[in-house]
């Protein structure tokens, strides 16, 4: 499935004039060097490739993108060459390893030779023989001290891809070369099998390109699909003939994903944890792709105004999600449909993450791009919770959501890696959340302690959010849901649910220290909202004792004192519980919290009051 996707994605990318697309034979690499050779293959000079690219807020220097003869996939030290496109070692004879490793540029030297001589010995072509003539004249044991690469030895020897010039063209773009190449490629000995792609017969990749750019992974490239050990054979089957793909959709899937891994991509891939999540509609309007990646980050939106130029098409749909976001109102789909000029394709996106040599799939969601949205809206509905401060966002993104799971005192601050993309799954699918979220949430609460200077809130707005919305859709179609009338975005007041109302009442209790003492080193939240939620019955009582001090003190002590009892009444007289089980924990965070943003609520009000009637 996730092959024939990116197969199909090829093809559309291929179609479209606005995309850059290695054609089947070719590849995309960064070149740092052209050789510029005369007719009869005299090096006149070194020409470097490199290219300013933003990066940040600096430029820097890369290698210049170009499309050459598609590059083998060397395994480990492998010196098999590569076609008119490759680095020193190969094209030189030259290399950073020659002192440590005799003879190592030699064989690599050698083997590109043999390989031009295979492709270009009968091609009518000026270009194939200046190549073919350069190849015999030139002679690594003096290529370092050459006129022309002696000013640019230390940048040769760092591994760059290297090209030929001939009278002011690349060689590799001659249409007798490329015409060799194509022949060469096709006549290559390969086994012809049932491609599992595209069902046809036809001759099958033995080896699968490298997908580059996955955080983590290797910079040379991993594999998506391979096998490297008998282990993983079947019915004597060994590498791609285990799971046969032809070449052609090899070629197609693999190039289509390293474009969508690439910065040619103007929509970019995502990174959560250590998963690299790429996107696509199955249609040749990037509109679609531009309005998901500016739902699943809100806080990267552009400014409403803003023009930009790479994404025309999509700019009506970003400024409908802008509006709602800024607005702190629900999306309005049909409109974002609309301005998507109502065409509702199959949305694709991928998670993968590194795994050594190759590559792990996360997850792999398919939807219509409509369920798909519907999906990321209903995630955000559902940690829809009251905010204790106005300017909070109304769209949590998920990553402020896995940074809530990380202790902000750590050096590391990475979220465990397989949550990312358990949460990204859940969001993606409209499924429960996985519990290791919650679990991680609970944990950061029980662990930390308020630390203003640090930005750290032992319960603060997206924990809580988290903690409601995991319990709703975990409980939302069981017929039993013991806790629908607490899981609510804002204070409930006639629930009687125990956890819920001990939260509310541990809220009330605080509220009677500080009101009495103001700010401690060590507040009861500091030293009893633990155990207060996993066992009330060891703690409450202890709370309630030191109230009463507390409630004698206050300046609104007696206020104070009368929402406890009421509170107490609640529980109808019950002894207060031994423990509480997990969820009911959580249910006790959201009555805690519940009741804190009622106050910050009607503190804004009266606040708002007081400015309309001094004006």
């Amino acid at each position: 499935m996730i092959l024939q996707a990116l197969t199909r994605y090829y093809e559309i990318l291929r179609d479209d004039p606005d995309v850059e697309i290695a054609p089947f034979g070719y590849s995309t690499a960064g070149v740092s060097f052209a050789l510029n050779i005369s007719a009869d293959g005299e090096l006149l000079d070194v020409l470097p490739l490199f290219v300013q690219v933003p990066r940040g807020k600096k430029m820097r220097e890369v290698p210049r993108p170009m499309f050459v003869p598609e590059q083998v996939k060397r395994a480990g030290s492998s010196p098999k060459a590569n076609f008119l496109c490759d680095n020193s070692a190969f094209v030189l004879g030259i290399s950073a390893k020659d002192e440590d490793k005799p003879g190592y540029s030699a064989k690599r030297f050698a083997s590109f030779k043999d390989l031009h001589r295979k492709i270009l010995e009968d091609v009518e072509s000026d270009a194939a023989r200046a190549v073919l003539a350069f190849l015999e004249k030139h002679d690594p044991a003096t290529a370092r001290q050459h006129l022309a690469i002696a000013p640019h030895l230390g940048r040769l020897l760092e591994g760059g891809n290297i090209v030929f010039m001939f009278q002011g063209n690349f060689a590799h773009e001659d249409p007798a070369i490329r015409q060799a190449w194509e022949a060469y490629k096709a006549g290559q000995d390969a086994v012809e099998m049932q491609c599992l792609v595209t069902g046809e017969v036809a001759p099958v990749a033995r080896l699968h390109p490298g997908l580059k750019r996955i955080r983590g992974g290797r910079p040379t490239g991993a594999t998506l699909v391979g096998f490297n050990l008998d282990a993983f054979t079947s019915y004597g089957r060994s590498q791609g003939l285990n799971a046969p793909v032809s070449q052609k959709a090899t070629f197609a899937y693999t190039t289509a994903l390293n474009y969508l891994l690439s910065d040619a991509n103007p929509n970019g891939q995502m990174h959560v944890s250590d998963t690299t999540i790429v996107y696509w509609a199955e249609s040749t309007s990037r509109a679609h792709e531009a309005a998901f990646a500016f739902l699943l980050s809100p806080d990267s939106l552009p400014d409403e105004d803003a023009e930009n130029e790479s994404r025309r098409e999509a700019e009506r749909a970003l400024r409908t999600i802008a509006k709602s976001i800024r607005q702190g109102k629900p999306l309005d789909l049909d409109t974002l449909m609309s301005d998507l000029g109502g065409e509702n394709p199959r949305f694709y996106v991928l998670g993968l993450a590194p795994n050594s040599a190759r590559v792990s799939v996360r997850f792999f969601i398919t939807d219509p791009f409509r369920q798909m949205v519907e999906h990321v809206m209903a995630h955000y509905q559902d940690l829809e919770i009251e905010k204790e401060y106005a300017d909070q966002p109304t769209y949590i993104s998920v990553w402020s959501i896995l940074n809530e799971t990380v202790s902000q005192k750590s050096r590391e601050k990475s979220p465990q890696p397989l949550l990312g993309g358990a949460v990204m799954r859940s969001i993606l699918a409209n499924a429960p959340y996985p519990a290791a979220l919650y679990n991680a949430i609970i944990t950061r609460i029980r662990a930390d302690m308020d630390d203003t200077q640090k930005h750290i809130k032992k319960i603060n707005y997206v924990r809580a959010a988290v903690v409601k919305a995991y319990l709703l859709r975990k409980y939302r179609h069981r017929s039993d849901n013991p806790f629908k009338e607490v899981l609510t975005m804002a204070l409930n007041e006639q629930s009687t649910h125990p956890a819920y109302v001990l939260g509310r009442l541990f809220a009330w209790l605080e509220r009677a220290q500080q009101a009495a003492i103001g700010n401690v080193n060590a507040s009861i939240k500091d030293r009893y909202f633990t155990s207060a939620c996993a066992n009330p019955a060891s703690v409450f009582p202890v709370l309630l004792r030191l109230a009463h001090h507390h409630f004698s003190k206050a300046e609104y002590g007696k206020y104070i004192e009368n929402q406890v009892e009421s509170l107490l009444e609640k529980l109808e007289g019950k002894p207060f519980p031994s423990r509480l089980a997990l969820d009911e924990q959580g249910v006790f965070i959201l009555g805690y919290y519940h009741q804190r943003a009622a106050w910050h609520k009607n503190n804004e009000k009266e606040a708002e009051g007081s400015t309309a009637v001094e004006a």
